[in-house]
């Protein structure tokens, strides 16, 4: 098979972090696989086809991919922060797996920088000791499943960083997962929320848990929680490494 798929990250949404290998190989692209906003970011050139599509639609997104990178094209499928957290690359495998002609594509994966990183870099270093990151979404999962691990990543004292808190299709659930924090933390646990970290409407806040409302996030929020030694110093937030 003369074809090449990379599954790439675009960053938490500067152009500014992308990285440079990621640059390149979408310069190299014929052809270019992803959701509709992330594939705007693309610019057109000649020889380049652009392919965007819903995001409900991964496993087609992926399947049409792998089957033009082994017709010979050079594809890249973008997402956005890195896309093997909570993104195409873990998609794309899936899709691969049944189809045994295909092992043999060259395919390679391009870190990103996440949104979680960017949105710790901006408040300081809340993540500086053990952490996890959970999705929200019940799209993929029972939510009776998102609710058990947030409560046990709390109980064992871990920074959290939580991803798609709520949307239109789930104005509530954020509601109960700060209800099941609120039952495991202190009331003044610091809780950071990072609208659209690295763009022009970039928004952080930082507040104690007690003070959270379901309403303050929304699709472009990144929610980090704070473990127990989470603390502030000056306008930064950290977490020391001894915690």
């Amino acid at each position: 098979m003369t074809g090449s798929l990379v599954i790439a990250g675009l960053g938490p949404g500067s152009d500014a972090m992308v990285t440079p290998e990621v640059t390149g190989a979408l310069a190299r692209a014929t052809d270019v696989v992803g959701y509709i906003p992330y594939v705007a970011r693309i610019a057109p050139r000649a020889g380049l086809t652009l392919h965007a599509s819903d995001n409900r639609v991964e496993m087609d997104r992926a399947t049409a991919a792998l089957r033009m990178a082994a017709e010979g094209r050079h594809v890249v499928v973008v997402s956005s922060g890195d896309p093997g957290v909570f993104a195409m690359a873990s998609a794309v495998f899936e899709a691969l797996e049944p189809h045994p002609e295909w092992h043999g594509l060259d395919i390679r994966v391009l870190p990103g920088i996440t949104a979680m990183l960017a949105a710790a870099a901006a408040a300081g270093a809340p993540l500086g000791h053990d952490f996890c990151a959970i999705n929200l979404s019940d799209n993929l999962k029972p939510f009776d499943l998102v609710l058990k691990r947030v409560r046990l990543a709390a109980e064992a004292d871990f920074a959290m960083a939580f991803y798609n808190p709520r949307s239109k299709a789930r104005p509530d659930q954020f509601g109960h997962v700060l209800e099941v924090l609120r039952a495991a933390c202190a009331p003044e646990r610091l809780v950071i929320l990072a609208r659209a970290v690295s763009t022009p409407e970039q928004a952080l806040r930082v507040l104690p848990l007690c003070e959270v409302t379901p309403e303050m996030a929304d699709m472009r929020t990144v929610v980090i929680v704070g473990s127990s030694a989470t603390r502030r110093v000056g306008g930064w937030v950290y977490t020391p490494r001894s915690a």
